[in-house]
């Protein structure tokens, strides 16, 4: 069973989740990678619109094979609204729930979504990196905060997301030639450390291979339940 702390309730309003937000952002460590990471788990969560069950599931891969060491998934219910900014405070407790029946512990974990780059600066992969204390980082499919210029064609390029003057993360180009994913750092691991995780999970695929798996378990899961439709 996978251990994780626990730091606050989640019974907030979203006025509360935003103050918690700032207190909490004050504890996020970036900082270079303290060992090598072998296992790395992707983290997703599947819902259809207006629907307040949430499909949540992590798959662990080993590094550098990428082979498929467990991969568990939950169904579960949410009271916190959908709002752009605070989606961590709804996709994590059903992704903690799901991290505890892991039976390995991973050494780092890929969040789909984002890390620095949050309009206050602690997206999901920072909050959760709190609870699960290792590394985590942010792989997005699009943008949330931040301007950035299209990195060059091939697979590596990456250019900086500025916000306010601070570069929060990159436009990392995972597969030449198409469009780029948007890497940030979570906790205890800093932005080349999170760039060069994120292209070590080269599945031949725009999204690296944790979150990409973690997405098409979630997809099934909803799926399984006989409610597939719109879909986040």
């Amino acid at each position: 069973m996978a251990h994780f702390k626990s730091l606050h309730f989640w019974n907030l309003a979203p006025r509360e989740a935003v103050e918690l937000q700032r207190k909490l952002r004050e504890q996020i460590r970036i900082e270079p990678l303290l060992r090598d990471i072998q296992t790395v788990a992707g983290a997703d969560i599947s819902f259809n619109k207006y629907s307040t069950t949430l499909y949540a599931g992590i798959v662990v891969l080993r590094l550098p094979s990428l082979e498929t060491v467990e991969e568990v998934g939950v169904e579960s219910e949410t009271q916190f609204p959908y709002v752009p900014g605070l989606l961590s405070f709804r996709e994590m407790p059903p992704l903690l729930e799901a991290w505890a029946k892991l039976k390995t512990e991973p050494d780092a974990v890929m969040f789909d979504g984002q890390g620095l780059a949050h309009p206050r600066r602690i997206g999901i992969a920072c909050h959760a990196g709190l609870f699960l204390e290792r590394p985590t980082i942010g792989c997005a499919k699009s943008v949330l905060v931040g301007k950035y210029d299209e990195p060059p064609a091939e697979r590596g390029a990456w250019t900086p997301m500025i916000d306010r003057g601070e570069a929060l993360g990159v436009a990392l180009r995972t597969k030449s030639k198409v469009a780029p994913v948007y890497v940030s750092p979570g906790h205890r691991i800093d932005l080349q450390g999170a760039i060069d995780l994120a292209l070590r999970c080269d599945g031949g695929y725009r999204v690296p291979e944790p979150t990409r798996r973690a997405h098409l378990l979630v997809n099934a899961l909803r799926r399984a339940a006989g409610r597939a439709g719109d879909d986040e």
